[in-house]
């Protein structure tokens, strides 16, 4: 009658996804250009189950205008990261984090008159 049955624990899936410290600091790297360029102002984090999102915003009460998604189900096929669009259309995909963000670091190329 008093035996403490534990709960059954499964290590192979975490139970939520979210961004690594140095994720984090490729993303917030650019996030920091982009705030001092102008562009961005405010930005949110989700860690959900089977994706963590670094959104960006160019006003807080906006929809984002970039969303850089992690999927590690992903991982093997097409490419956990992926950075999309406002109207939900994936810009790029691919496994190298700093190679995905790469086309929002365009928009920071302008010529100089």
């Amino acid at each position: 009658m008093n035996s403490i049955t534990p709960f059954p624990q499964s290590h192979s899936t975490p139970e939520q996804v979210a961004f690594h410290r140095t994720e984090l600091g490729v993303i917030l790297s650019l996030y920091g250009r982009m705030v001092a360029a102008g562009e961005w102002r405010d930005y949110g984090i989700s860690t959900l189950r089977d994706v963590a999102v670094f959104s960006v915003f160019r006003r807080t009460a906006e929809n984002p205008l970039y969303r850089i998604e992690k999927r590690p189900k992903l991982r093997n096929r097409q490419g956990q990261y992926a950075v999309i669009g406002i109207d939900g259309q994936v810009l790029k995909r691919g496994h190298d984090l700093r190679t995905v963000i790469r086309v929002l670091e365009r928009k920071l190329i302008r010529a100089v008159e």
